[in-house]
């Protein structure tokens, strides 16, 4: 089932998630929780990376690497489309192989269920 990623847009919902609960690892780390306006078909993802990580190509970079990775997850896993999540790179993302990083970051998004 291909799914429609959605980005968060508003600020309060980002405030919000920061709250909630998370995983983390050394590569991400990922803020869930249930936004009480979602629509539950949709998959709200957000993914961040710090200005401090590098300059925009570098940090474009990461955010294509981690909407490939979680596309490809949406088939693997199970992923609960009523929790909405937030993703923020660490600075070690960039140095990494691509499949170590998919590999942990699979991993992390099946300790969510």
């Amino acid at each position: 089932m291909k799914s429609k990623i959605i980005a968060l847009s508003k600020n309060e919902d980002f405030k919000y998630l920061l709250k909630q609960k998370k995983v983390s690892n050394k590569y991400v780390t990922i803020f869930y929780g249930k936004l009480s306006n979602k629509n539950i078909r949709k998959f709200n993802v957000s993914f961040v990376t710090k200005k401090k990580i590098g300059n925009a190509v570098k940090r474009n970079k990461i955010k294509r690497r981690l909407r490939n990775i979680v596309n490809e997850a949406i088939n693997k896993v199970s992923l609960k489309f009523y929790y909405s999540y937030l993703v923020i790179a660490k600075p070690t993302m960039l140095n990494n192989d691509y499949t170590i990083i998919k590999e942990t970051l699979i991993q992390d998004l099946m300790k969510v269920h």
